[in-house]
């Protein structure tokens, strides 16, 4: 059975192969939500955004990104910013089937300052 690690929580399940990411982990007891996000969200249909995580390792063992993910990566304000510098990483926990490792990060925060948001696309010569 595949294992996915949680960094945060310092904390590894077992999920069936094919389990969706979102529904393994609230039943092992993890939020993949911060704040009031774990109230106000859309329950699983990827059009909210803020189960977003961050896959550390295993992407390979994870399903296709989905419609909704490229969509609401692209176009979603909150999770636009949180993904700049980890466009290939950042996935919705509610569009993710697990079928294998996988360690992943819960709640990444956004990268307004960092370096990649703000270099120059092409060095000076």
């Amino acid at each position: 059975m595949p294992k996915v690690t949680f960094v945060n929580e310092k904390k590894e399940i077992e999920v069936e192969p094919g389990a969706n990411l979102r529904e393994a982990a609230r039943q092992a007891g993890i939020s993949v939500y911060k704040g009031l996000d774990r109230y106000l969200n859309c329950r699983g249909f990827g059009l909210c955004g803020t189960c977003k995580v961050l896959v550390k390792k295993g992407m390979e063992n994870l399903s296709p990104k989905t419609f909704m993910e490229r969509f609401n990566f692209n176009l979603h304000p909150l999770t636009m910013f949180a993904r700049i510098g980890h466009e290939n990483e950042m996935r919705l926990a509610c569009q993710v089937q697990v079928h294998g490792d996988c360690t992943v990060q819960t709640t990444p925060e956004f990268n307004l300052s960092g370096e990649n948001f703000w270099q120059k696309p092409y060095p000076n010569k």
